[in-house]
């Protein structure tokens, strides 16, 4: 059986002060039976570190660069990263494919550079609103998926994935429990035409997770646990949310 795993994606969110009373709620509030992770802004990663010692809350970053060094002004390599001791880095969000033109070739290669440093990648993929309208949802992820699985070929097993509806991501709207489950079911079997771990891979649900969907969401076969957004900002929704997946 798969343990769940719910990882908080704080987005451009917080400050040194703010951020000591979130994580100093969460540490009140564990432990919980799920892995337990928060991917926090760049400069926060090393007070963010320093305050879950021995936690069982893991920290990691939002993003990472697909390349290793070098003159990319802007850019965060995941040998850094690791450096500071990330696990986690999240890589594909659907507000970087959108906002920053991020290719599915490109999340591969970020997903690729962070597994070369010993970083778990959470790699997203997901449909617009019209995309699912269209009939395209199966169709899209399936493409985001397949350039993954094509760049790390046998090290596709040590991914997480998380499947994020854009429609459903800050808008209040979620996606039913059957229809996160239709997807990450056409999900499973992609993975398992690549590897024989599919099975122990976690794949992960986010768009809109509160503490009151959580459970019957976490309940479907295939879906491991949450990628959490907003109610990843208060300790007490956010433990919530932890707890559900227990």
């Amino acid at each position: 059986m798969r343990k769940k795993l719910v990882v908080g994606n704080w987005k451009m969110h917080g400050n040194r002060a703010s951020n000591a009373l979130l994580l100093s709620g969460l540490k009140e509030a564990g432990p919980w039976t799920a892995d337990v992770a928060v991917c926090v802004p760049f400069p926060y990663i090393t007070e963010t570190a320093l305050a879950l010692t021995g936690t069982q809350i893991a920290y990691g970053s939002q993003d990472c660069s697909a390349h290793e060094q070098g003159a990319y002004t802007g850019e965060v390599s995941s040998a850094m990263l690791a450096d500071i001791g990330c696990r986690y880095a999240i890589v594909g969000h659907s507000e970087r494919r959108a906002y920053h033109q991020e290719s599915d070739q490109l999340v591969a290669d970020k997903a690729k550079a962070a597994l070369a440093h010993g970083i778990t990648p959470i790699v997203c993929v997901g449909e617009t609103l019209a995309e699912r309208e269209a009939g395209q949802t199966e169709h899209v992820v399936k493409r985001q998926l397949a350039a993954v699985i094509h760049t790390l070929t046998h090290c596709i097993g040590e991914i997480v994935l998380a499947y994020e509806p854009v429609w459903a991501i800050g808008t209040g709207l979620t996606a039913t429990p059957e229809q996160a489950q239709a997807v990450h079911a056409v999900l499973r079997q992609q993975l398992r035409a690549a590897t024989q771990k599919a099975d122990a891979m976690r794949i992960l649900y986010g768009g809109s997770v509160k503490a009151d969907n959580a459970a019957l969401l976490f309940a479907q076969a295939d879906i491991d646990g949450g990628l959490i957004g907003g109610a990843a900002l208060k300790a007490a929704d956010f433990s919530a949310i932890c707890r559900a997946a227990g």
